[in-house]
C-alpha cells in the first residue's frame, strides 16, 4: 500500500483536467481552490485508483469523492453506477445534497437516498424511475438488495464514507454483504476521520492496491483560539454556563463523553434561560431531526452532543466548541475543535473552550503532543458575565403538519407569512420541507403571533396544523 503525502499548499481545480462546464459549476458554488484532502485525493481518484483517505467532516471530502464518482458516470446509461455508504441518515442527506450541487453541470443526473426511518414504498418507487447515484446506510441498502429493488450490476464506483464510524456502529458485516453484491471491477474510495485497525482489514478485503492519503490537520491553528480551564467534576456544568455568559457565542456545540452528561447539561443551561438542546443516541429519529433543524436554523444557541451523535454532521457557522469533558482520544479532540474556525466562516477565529479535571491531565498531555504545542490555561475566576439577558436564540421554529407529500414548497410557506400574515421577509428564516412536516424559523419576537396567524389562515388554500417547537426536549 503506497503512502502519499498531502500537498503543502492549496491548488486550483482547473489543473485536474475537468470539463469546462464542471469548472464553471464549481466556480458558481464558490469552489475556488482545493482543500488539502481534495488536492491530495482527486488526481489519483480521477485516474481510477482505489483510495484510503483520512479526512474529517468539514475538510471537503464530499466534493473529493463526489467529483470522482461524477467523472465516472455515463449520464445516458440510466443505471446505478455509484454507491455511497454512510453511517447515518443525516450524513447521507448531506452527501446527497452536495452531490446534486456538484452534478448541476450535467443535466438529468438522478441521485437517490436510501436510509432507514423512511417508508420503503417511496424509495422503491424512486428506484423504479431510475437512478445514477445511490447514497444510503448499509442496513437499508442491504434491505433493497435482498428485495431485489436495487440493482448494482452497472456499479463502477463504491464510496465508504466515515468508515471508522461505520465500524463503531457494527456495520462491518452489512458492508461485507453489500460489497459482495458489487462488481469486482470497480473503484473503491474509503474516507475515514481516524485510522483504526479495522480500516486496514476492510482495505485488505474490499480494495485493490489502495493508495493511502492522510491530511494531518484539517484546520489552521491560527483560525482557532483554544483556551483551557481546570475544573473539579462538581463544578463542570456550572463552568459551561460561565463560559457561555462570558463569551456569548451565538452558536455553540458542546461535547460530553456520556449521554447522561448531555441531558444534565442541557437541563442546567435551559434552567438558566439559555436556548439549549441535547443530541444523543437515545433520541428517536423524529426527535433527532427536530433538534438538528432547530440548531441549524438558529432557534437553539447551544447543541449539547456526544461524539457518536455528532459524527457526520457538517454544522456551519459555529462560533464555539466547548469540550465539557476532555476526550481520552487526542485525534477525536482535533476533530471536535475543527468544527469551528473553518475557512470561509468570516475573519474571526473560532473558539475552542476546554474543561479538564486533574484526572484528565494525561489526556491533555496526549492532545498537546499531537498538536505540537502547550495548552493555554486560564482560571475560571476570569470569566465574568458580559451582562444582558440569558443567551436566547434569535429565531424560533414553527412546525407545520404537511410536507412534500402534500406538495408543500418553501415558497408556499414564505408566501403565507409575508402575504396573508403580513410579516417582512427579513422576519422569516430557514424553511425545511420534509416528507410529512415543514419547519420554518421566524424571528423569536413574532413566534407566538405567527403561530396564531398561520393556524387561523391557509397554506395552498388549505388550513394547516401548526405548533411551536419551544426548545424543550421532545
Amino acid at each position: 500500500m503506497a503512502d502519499s503525502p498531502a500537498p503543502a499548499s492549496p491548488d486550483t481545480f482547473d489543473r485536474l483536467g475537468l470539463p469546462p462546464q464542471v469548472l464553471a459549476n464549481l466556480a458558481s458554488l464558490g469552489y475556488r481552490t482545493m482543500t488539502a484532502i481534495q488536492a491530495a485525493s482527486l488526481p489519483p481518484a480521477l485516474l481510477g485508483k482505489d483510495l484510503i483517505a483520512q479526512a474529517s467532516t468539514g475538510s471537503g471530502k464530499t466534493a473529493a469523492f463526489g467529483l470522482a464518482l461524477l467523472a465516472n458516470l455515463n449520464v445516458r446509461r440510466f443505471a446505478v453506477q455509484s454507491l455511497v455508504l454512510c453511517p447515518t441518515r443525516e450524513l447521507a442527506d448531506q452527501v446527497t445534497t452536495e452531490i446534486r450541487r456538484l452534478a448541476r453541470a450535467e443535466e438529468n443526473i438522478k441521485v437517490v437516498t436510501l436510509c432507514g426511518g423512511v417508508a420503503m414504498r417511496g424509495q422503491i418507487a424512486s428506484l423504479e424511475h431510475g437512478a445514477h447515484v445511490v447514497v444510503g446506510t448499509p442496513g437499508r441498502i442491504l434491505d433493497h438488495l435482498d428485495r431485489e429493488t436495487l440493482d448494482l450490476s452497472a456499479l463502477n464506483t463504491l464510496v465508504l464514507d466515515e468508515a471508522d464510524r461505520m465500524l463503531d456502529m457494527g456495520f462491518v458485516e452489512d458492508i461485507g454483504k453489500v460489497v459482495s453484491r458489487c462488481p469486482k471491477a470497480r473503484q473503491t474510495l474509503l474516507f475515514s476521520a481516524t485510522y483504526p485497525e479495522g480500516i486496514a482489514q476492510i482495505a485488505a478485503r474490499f480494495m485493490r492496491e489502495p493508495q493511502r492519503i492522510e491530511v494531518a490537520s484539517q484546520h489552521a491553528p491560527t483560525r482557532i483560539r483554544q483556551l483551557w480551564y481546570e475544573v473539579r467534576d462538581s463544578e463542570r456544568l456550572h463552568a459551561v454556563s460561565l463560559l457561555i455568559d462570558h463569551f456569548r457565542p451565538q452558536s455553540t456545540l458542546a461535547f460530553c463523553n456520556t449521554k447522561q452528561q448531555c441531558r444534565d447539561l442541557a437541563a442546567v443551561l435551559r434552567a438558566g434561560g439559555v436556548s439549549a438542546l441535547a443530541l444523543h443516541g437515545d433520541l428517536e429519529q423524529r426527535d433527532r431531526d427536530q433538534v438538528l433543524v432547530q440548531f441549524a436554523n438558529r432557534s437553539c444557541s447551544v447543541l449539547v452532543a456526544t461524539d457518536v451523535a455528532a459524527r457526520g454532521l457538517d454544522l456551519a457557522n459555529l462560533e464555539a466548541v466547548i469540550n465539557v469533558d476532555t476526550t481520552p482520544d487526542a485525534e477525536v479532540h482535533i476533530h471536535r475543535i475543527g468544527r469551528t474556525g473553518r475557512q470561509g466562516q468570516g475573519d474571526e477565529p473560532g473558539l475552542a473552550l476546554n474543561l479538564a479535571s486533574l484526572d484528565e491531565m494525561g489526556a491533555v498531555g496526549r492532545i498537546e503532543q499531537l498538536q505540537g504545542r502547550e495548552s493555554d490555561w486560564h482560571p475560571l475566576s476570569e470569566l465574568t458575565p458580559a451582562g444582558g439577558a440569558p443567551l436566547q436564540a434569535p429565531m424560533a421554529t414553527l412546525q407545520l403538519i404537511g410536507g412534500r407529500k402534500e406538495k408543500i414548497r418553501a415558497g408556499d410557506i414564505l408566501g403565507a407569512l409575508t402575504g396573508d400574515c403580513g410579516y417582512a421577509k427579513e422576519q422569516v428564516g430557514r424553511i425545511n420541507v420534509n416528507e410529512f412536516s415543514t419547519y420554518v424559523a421566524v424571528d423569536r419576537a413574532i413566534a407566538a403571533e405567527a403561530l396564531r396567524r398561520l393556524s387561523a389562515g391557509k397554506v395552498k388554500g388549505r388550513s394547516v396544523k401548526v405548533r411551536l417547537l419551544d426548545g424543550e426536549e421532545s
